[in-house]
């Protein structure tokens, strides 16, 4: 699906003075069936349609008006009644989650310039509201992921958090990608008889550009709108993490050092810590399961199948005698991966070896596919690991940047510390690169 680039204007957001939503001194009262209106929202007008929880501004007809409500009204009963985010419909102002509930402003506009949709905020009633472009009121693509820029509004911490800038488009079409396809929302699409979409991923760039930094807002070469398998595969947790799992929103909000202007994976660093687990670990077994897209999402997969000839894997150059050297330019830089597909002959014994040249740390794993589909991974020791490939079984090497040490950076500005790649030899026996 076309990306489509779309306004969140953090640069307009004043330092919050006022406490934000914590995890409660007042325990919360149930939020009435039927939101109130705040017309003051946004620019407000004299034609409109309610549900519940939103008001549709201007809408083309009702048949559109209708579309958009049963779309963002399944989104809602998805993420705030099943999942557990917080309501859109509630201020972040406030420090508690016992009302005022008011419905989320959605305004058709006729266009937006340089946009399909934005998502501003009232600062001083803490509430967002949608803009949407007349073409686009009923593209869950576009609608749900502006709702999911409600949703980080609403929950409030990341606002005026300039290294977490970059991830809100993240979450957002983690959001949309969450509600076309998983199972997690099915239920709700099914009670407002929404039908399941196809997958908003762009595996050419998550796969073929690995190399970046996991979320990377550089003008031209971003990521940012493409890095969301990376919360599909904490929100799946298809490795049984302790603290991964559908708890990370709002747990990424609510956990979040209030103005200390950290990065997520430090909040997620201390989301796994009672289970032991280092951050540096989960990115390198996210990169490892995508070396096949095993991350629980099935329409993803089947992406890759039909896509897979087109993703430019050419990440290492022959030095000769089963040695090979990362390209200079697609060197893994912070957090980023080099996903190497291995070239075998029948049933063989492969050996690899990865040296690091100069400064940085790798993990290596070698991920082994078998014709059923099923994966094995096989974690390197120092830099060294083999494995029996079978026939009609396909295997892959793939290699991450885990630094010792998180880095607080922001993906608009990217430094040398984070943009610089790690050097790397391979040696192979039994395959070839």
């Amino acid at each position: 699906m076309k990306t489509l680039t779309q306004i969140v204007s953090l640069s307009a957001v004043s330092t919050l003075v006022d406490a934000l939503p914590s995890t409660g001194v007042l325990i919360p009262r149930a939020p009435p069936s039927d939101f109130t209106p705040n017309p003051n929202v946004g620019p407000g007008g004299s034609r409109w349609k309610d549900s519940p929880h939103f008001r549709i501004y201007g809408a083309t007809n009702d048949a559109v008006a209708d579309r958009t409500i049963a779309m963002l009204e399944a989104a809602y009963n998805c993420f705030v009644d099943d999942l557990g985010w917080r309501s859109p419909g509630l201020s972040f102002r406030q420090d508690h989650d016992n009302g005022p509930w008011h419905k989320l402003n959605v305004y058709q506009l006729e266009t937006l310039p340089g946009a399909a949709a934005n998502t501003p905020t009232d600062l001083n009633r803490g509430l967002a509201w949608l803009n949407v472009a007349k073409t686009w009121m009923t593209e869950p693509g576009v609608v749900v992921h502006e709702f999911g820029h409600a949703l980080t509004y609403s929950a409030g911490w990341w606002i005026d958090q300039y290294r977490t800038g970059a991830w809100w488009e993240t979450v957002a079409n983690f959001v949309a990608d969450t509600y076309l396809t998983s199972p997690h929302c099915a239920p709700a699409r099914a009670k407002y008889n929404q039908p399941e979409g196809n997958t908003i991923m762009e595996l050419k760039k998550v796969i073929g550009d690995s190399f970046q930094v996991i979320v990377d807002g550089t003008v031209n070469t971003a990521n940012h709108y493409q890095a969301f398998p990376f919360l599909t595969y904490l929100h799946n947790n298809p490795d049984q993490i302790q603290g991964l799992g559908t708890s990370i929103f709002p747990g990424v909000w609510t956990q979040y050092k209030r103005y200390s202007d950290e990065t997520p994976l430090h909040v997620l660093e201390r989301l796994i810590a009672p289970g032991g687990t280092k951050i540096q670990t989960v990115v390198a077994k996210y990169w490892a399961r995508m070396a096949f897209v095993d991350i629980n999402h099935p329409k993803a997969q089947t992406m890759w199948r039909s896509q897979r000839s087109q993703i430019n894997y050419a990440n290492l150059d022959n030095q000769g005698s089963g040695r090979w050297r990362v390209k200079s330019a697609r060197r893994p830089r912070y957090m980023g991966a080099n996903i190497i597909p291995l070239k075998t002959n029948g049933a063989v014994n492969v050996s690899v070896t990865v040296t690091v040249s100069g400064a940085g740390r790798l993990t290596p794993t070698l991920v082994v596919r078998q014709a059923s589909g099923a994966v094995r991974y096989i974690e390197m020791v120092s830099g060294s690991g083999n494995v029996a490939v079978g026939n009609g079984e396909e295997a892959m090497l793939v290699v991450v940047n885990t630094p010792a040490n998180l880095v607080l950076f922001d993906p608009f500005k990217l430094t040398a510390e984070t943009n610089t790649g790690v050097d790397y030899t391979v040696q192979i026996v039994g395959a070839t690169a």
